[in-house]
């Protein structure tokens, strides 16, 4: 058997010499897609141009710090910005001198809530290796709270079942680890015998109202705190409490949507939609349409069901089972529905 380039011996037992094999031409797809050794070469055309990888850095940064300001002028004015805003320089500035340290401690003990809650799902993510943004906190200066909270970008349909169960449930967990010492600590240092008065008044979550009673008793009773009796510890903590409130709704990617879709699969679709009917049917009844229609127009302008994971048939297991639906009940506990009250003059 002759081997591919050699010819077979010429008959009087002499051989010619051996033929340069011909060169053999390079498939079509090696002209398409470039070698390990050109791809390599050129990388340094992508590294020449940072700005788009430093567009992704800047962004949540600027966004960071304009939360940083906003929440240090809501608490600088008593968590009434808007009253403060068309007013001259110098009243301005006074308020800042007058209240700095009260802003200073809101805006550290809001941010500290927000960003331990969202690097729980950030970290979470990084450790099932799918890719995740940093955080992007929503600043909103004329806003009592002075955000609207925080948001990452991730790639979910990357991580299968079980772990978007555990990055959705992650950020709210990690989150309540720091609110309940700063609302503990806000409500140890409110002062209920002042006259509430200031217009608002914000209304007690069930943990805030087993806390007012643990340390409180005489004012067990109480469901509403008003602007005049607000400490700093005490908003941020509310403030906390909205936001894993919010998070934790089953529907669509919030958190709880994810935790949703982890328990009960494609069946979690179901539960989303009747979900949203009960929360419309909620906000009607309770006339607090003005306060949640932004929040169910956008909850329905993304969609209420949860995306597919890249496998949904990993199992759970019994433990995250449990924990999941217990979850489904921080809402309950954390979540004022009215949010506020108005004071009648």
């Amino acid at each position: 058997m002759s081997s591919l380039g050699n010819p077979p011996p010429e008959p009087d037992g002499s051989t010619s010499p051996p033929e340069e094999p011909t060169p053999v031409p390079p498939p079509v797809i090696a002209l398409l897609v470039p070698s390990p050794t050109q791809a390599l070469a050129d990388r340094p055309l992508a590294i020449e141009r940072p700005s788009e990888n430093r567009r992704w850095i800047l962004l949540p940064l600027v966004l960071f710090v304009v939360t940083c300001l906003s929440t240090f002028w809501a608490g600088t004015t008593s968590w009434q910005p808007i009253v403060y805003l068309p007013t001259d320089p110098l009243r301005i500035r006074a308020v800042i001198l007058a209240h700095w340290d009260r802003g200073l401690t809101y805006m550290a003990c809001v941010l500290a809530i927000l960003l331990t809650h969202e690097m729980g799902h950030f970290l979470t993510a990084l450790l099932y290796c799918v890719p995740a943004s940093w955080p992007y906190f929503i600043p909103f200066p004329f806003s009592p709270l002075g955000t609207m909270g925080a948001v990452i970008g991730m790639e979910g349909y990357r991580a299968n079942r079980r772990q978007i169960f555990d990055i959705g449930l992650a950020g709210p967990v990690a989150g309540l680890l720091v609110v309940m010492p700063i609302l503990w600590i806000g409500i140890a240092q409110l002062n209920l015998q002042r006259d509430g008065f200031g217009g608002v008044a914000f209304q007690c979550p069930i943990l805030a109202r087993w806390m007012l009673a643990a340390l409180h008793p005489e004012y067990a009773a109480v469901d509403r705190v008003w602007l005049s009796q607000l400490n700093p510890y005490f908003m941020a903590g509310w403030v906390g409490l909205l936001i894993t409130g919010l998070n934790m709704l089953p529907i669509s990617q919030l958190d709880g949507g994810h935790v949703i879709y982890g328990l009960f699969g494609r069946r979690a679709h179901w539960v989303a939609r009747a979900f949203l009917l009960v929360a419309i049917a909620f906000v009607v009844l309770a006339d607090v349409v003005a306060v949640w229609l932004p929040m169910i127009v956008l909850v329905t302008l993304i969609g209420t069901d949860h995306p597919p994971t890249a496998d949904d048939a990993v199992p759970l297991g019994w433990i995250r089972r449990l924990i999941g639906y217990a979850s489904l009940l921080i809402p309950l506990f954390c979540f004022p529905p009215r949010l506020a009250f108005l004071q009648n003059f």
